[in-house]
């Protein structure tokens, strides 16, 4: 118990200042250069003393020196992700944060969040990270065809990967969902049951993913002989106004039987909007909406529902950015990934 207790005063001594390889060699009887090498994974460790370094290094808090790192490395074994926090309501924003981290656990890498307005200069973040040097590699999101995110990341030769495509012949890796196949089955799915006017809650159309969201539910209305009922709002629009337009659009006399929604977080809106217009989901329209989280059927069974595996996208991303920085070629780190339709609406 002594002993313990001696431990003990040694580490409240030690961790009133960052706890520092001194510290640690201090605090194990070794060098400073073997423990640096413990901590490394070195194969001329022995196990135990890696295990008597690492639970030392635990109890202290130990973190690396990032400064002492780029200095010695000229790397920060930083990922810094890009993120809007606009209405972050149904867990997307986590969601690729926790795959992010999946694939950066066990790596020297740490994911650092910069949270982002859509509403404010995409660019200011990107030329942060790049003037300061703060990060080795970047994740963006909210892609447009023509990305000067893209363009100036490229420029800089910053390893970087995006959560969607653009269109403008750069060659960049990206993770991205199948829209245009989500909007086609969507329609598909609701002219199945009977419906054949359709609405659609769209993508702003600055973004590259309004093109194939559109490209795949026109093709949709054509082939499966159905219509569109225009609606005036983007899932970019506060919820509140999402809800309202939704309902003026129901009590209209060209008010559809069906809708396409493209966020999960916007398909509550849009059955408050139905609801509030006095008509019932299901019945008198049936709605399909993507979502990043299994909430929607919970809220109302009715709604089919289409899964985009976002934690599979913070995964495919972090991966793609570690291959970039370690010299991959971007064409080999692309994939796509297509929509996981709920049992009900199979």
């Amino acid at each position: 118990m002594e002993n313990k207790a001696n431990f003990a005063g040694v580490v409240s001594e030690a961790t009133r200042e960052r706890p520092t390889l001194k510290t640690i060699a201090f605090m194990t009887g070794l060098g400073v250069t073997t423990v640096s090498r413990a901590l490394k994974d070195a194969p001329d460790i022995g196990a135990e003393t890696k295990e008597r370094v690492r639970m030392v290094a635990r109890q202290l808090g130990y973190q690396p020196n990032r400064a002492g790192v780029r200095l010695r490395t000229g790397k920060t074994n930083v990922i810094a992700l890009v993120l809007s926090i606009d209405e972050e309501i149904m867990g997307f924003s986590s969601q690729m944060v926790f795959g992010i981290s999946e694939v950066l656990t066990g790596t020297p890498y740490h994911i650092v969040v910069t949270p982002h307005s859509h509403s404010k200069d995409p660019m200011l973040p990107v030329r942060y990270i790049l003037e300061t040097g703060s990060a080795d590699g970047v994740i963006i999101s909210r892609i447009e065809p023509d990305d000067p995110r893209v363009r100036l990341l490229t420029e800089h030769s910053m390893p970087f990967a995006t959560h969607g495509r653009t269109d403008a012949g750069l060659t960049h890796p990206f993770h991205d969902f199948d829209n245009e196949a989500f909007a086609h089955q969507a329609v598909e799915k609701l002219v199945g049951r009977g419906r054949k006017r359709i609405a659609l809650l769209q993508p702003p159309s600055k973004l590259t993913y309004y093109t194939h969201t559109r490209i795949g539910f026109q093709t949709g209305l054509h082939d499966y002989g159905a219509e569109e009922v225009p609606l005036r709002v983007t899932i970019d629009n506060p919820l509140e106004e999402i809800r309202n337009a939704v309902e003026v659009m129901m009590r209209a006399q060209n008010a559809p039987d069906g809708i396409v929604c493209s966020a999960g977080s916007a398909a509550i809106a849009v059955n408050a909007g139905i609801e509030a217009a006095g008509k019932r989901l299901g019945h008198d329209v049936d709605m399909v909406s993507k979502e990043s989280a299994p909430i929607l059927n919970w809220i109302r069974p009715e709604i089919i529902t289409a899964y985009e595996d976002v934690r599979h996208a913070g995964r495919e991303m972090a991966k793609a950015v570690i291959a970039r920085i370690d010299g991959i070629e971007p064409e080999l780190l692309q994939s796509i990934s297509q929509p996981v339709w709920s049992r009900r609406s199979i």
